[in-house]
C-alpha cells in the first residue's frame, strides 16, 4: 500500500484529507480527526538509516497509534519498527510499499482512529 491509497482510504472511510504542516518537511503528511483535530495517523518520507535499516534510500512509513500488547508482536514481523519520532509504547511505524498487506494496514489505520478519539 502506498500514501495515495493510503489517502484514498481515509477519504472514503473518515472524510479526512491529508493535512501537510510542516514547510521544511513538505512530504509529512498528519491525518487527523475531523472534530478535535487529533492525528490518528503520520506519512514521512525518510532515510532508511534513520529507521535502523542499511542503505539511505528514502522511504515512505506509515506511524498509527496501537494497543501496547499488539506492538510487541507486530515488531516481531517484516515490514513493522519501532515508532519513528512518536511514543514507541503506543506507536509504530509501517514501511510503505512493504511486506505488510493492505487489509492489515487499513485495521491499524481503523484501530488508530478508534484509540485516538
Amino acid at each position: 500500500m502506498n500514501r495515495n491509497e493510503i489517502f484514498q482510504y481515509v477519504k472514503e472511510t473518515y472524510a479526512v484529507e491529508p493535512d501537510y504542516p510542516w514547510g521544511k518537511w513538505p512530504e509529512h503528511a498528519v491525518l487527523r480527526h475531523k472534530a478535535a483535530g487529533k492525528w490518528f495517523g503520520l506519512i514521512m518520507n525518510v532515510p532508511q538509516d534513520k529507521l535502523g535499516l542499511a542503505g539511505s534510500r528514502m522511504v515512505d512509513v506509515l506511524n498509527v497509534k496501537c494497543d501496547p500488547f499488539l506492538i510487541g508482536t507486530l515488531r516481531n514481523q517484516e515490514g513493522y519498527l519501532p515508532a519513528y519520532h512518536m511514543n514507541k509504547e503506543h506507536w509504530i511505524t509501517i514501511l510503505l510499499n512493504g511486506p505488510v498487506p493492505e487489509g492489515e494496514i487499513c485495521d491499524l489505520i481503523d484501530l488508530s482512529y478508534d484509540l485516538t478519539k
